[in-house]
């Protein structure tokens, strides 16, 4: 009786969600968006495709990789072929596994613990450091570059990192506000790898060797064909405002702030007296099967997930990890680039994405965010 009970429920969720706004537009327009991505992959034969190089060594001294969102499917599924890669002694440049020190950042202890074990079992030369961080929240993700600050110290290592994967994102169905008062899919799609990046910018340059961040983003940024740059957008506070949660635009709106964050940031590095020792770039894996859609109703994500597959859109997380791997592996004076579809191949992104003006506007509201959370959570620390 209970299962049958379940079943109904399930399936008038599901008839639910088929009836909103939100529904269609994850449909249609992502689906479009996505095609139009391989389009222009296929019809822009001057597309620029760049070979991964081997990143430069270091001196006694072990370089730093730090991946957030760690510990779903997603993410297992693509640490692995990194490792493997960096073990591979294609040159006596690359970085040998022995030498790397991998640092896993999520907000699931269990998931990352069981995500480190299941990777040093199968390599034990592999290093890995985990670090508990709610990436939607400032206060831990200021606690996290304390921890990072004091663990290099405490371990002797060089103070600075050499490469930052923003890897974290969520598709969340329903309203839900961060302590801050944040939408919550902003506060982790976008300001929360903002306030990393900003956070860890110093350890970043202070490398000895070109550094680089790796923003994933997604095609869906496409479905986005205008935006207003305030407070209450990038928080996400006037979303909170219809009876029902859009939450397909507010994760395209969180994509395309993630990409003018991307373009913005190598624009001011390449203002720097050392331009581009600090590279930025966006990777986009498409559609990748992860448990993202986990918030939507079941039998719907199955259904898109085969039809996606029936298409030969959907890749397996082994595949989808190809575009970030080209992006972390890129020449050194490559930046402000668009990885998408593997093979080294990046692409133009939407319009939208390359409006200066708008990117400067979500630079200043995104540093204002930053300060105030700044003033608050900083003397509650101390």
């Amino acid at each position: 009786m209970m299962g049958i009970m379940m079943a109904i429920k399930e399936l008038w969720n599901a008839l639910q969600f088929i009836c909103s706004v939100e529904f269609w537009r994850m449909s249609v327009f992502w689906t479009l968006s996505l095609l139009v991505s391989y389009c222009r992959l296929l019809l822009a034969p001057k597309s620029q495709s760049y070979p991964r190089c081997p990143p430069a060594t270091l001196i006694n001294n072990k370089p730093v990789c730090i991946i957030t969102a760690f510990g779903c499917r997603l993410h297992l599924g693509w640490v692995r072929p990194l490792l493997m890669l960096f073990q591979r002694k294609v040159s006596a440049l690359f970085w040998r596994v022995a030498e790397f020190i991998l640092s896993a950042v999520g907000r699931s202890s269990d998931l990352l613990l069981k995500t480190v074990l299941e990777i040093t079992s199968s390599n034990k030369d592999a290093q890995l450091k985990a670090f508990r961080v709610d990436i939607s929240s400032f206060q831990s993700i200021l606690n996290f570059k304390r921890s990072l600050q004091q663990w290099l110290s405490d371990t002797k290592m060089h103070s600075s990192v050499q490469l930052l994967i923003n890897n974290a994102g969520i598709l969340g169905t329903s309203y839900r506000l961060t302590a801050e008062g944040y939408d919550q899919m902003m506060a982790t799609n976008y300001i929360g790898a903002f306030c990393l990046a900003k956070l860890l910018l110093p350890l970043l340059t202070n490398s000895p060797v070109p550094s680089r961040i790796v923003n994933v983003t997604s095609f869906t940024h496409r479905s986005v064909f205008n935006m207003q740059v305030d407070k209450e957008t990038v928080t996400g506070k006037c979303f909170l405002r219809p009876k029902q949660y859009p939450c397909a635009r507010i994760y395209e709106n969180s994509k395309l702030c993630l990409l003018l964050f991307s373009y913005e940031l190598h624009r001011q590095l390449g203002l720097m007296e050392k331009p581009h020792q600090v590279s930025v770039i966006a990777a986009d894996p498409g559609v990748v099967q992860t448990n993202i859609m986990r918030e939507v109703p079941p039998c719907l994500s199955h259904v898109a997930f085969m039809v996606l597959k029936l298409l030969g859109l959907l890749q397996s997380p082994e595949k989808g990890i190809s575009s970030i791997i080209d992006a972390a592996l890129a020449p050194p004076d490559k930046s402000g680039v668009y990885f998408f579809g593997g093979k080294g191949r990046t692409l133009n992104s939407s319009v939208l994405s390359h409006n200066t003006k708008l990117a400067q506007e979500l630079w200043t509201t995104s540093c204002d965010l930053f300060l105030q959370s700044q003033l608050v959570v900083e003397p509650i620390s101390t």
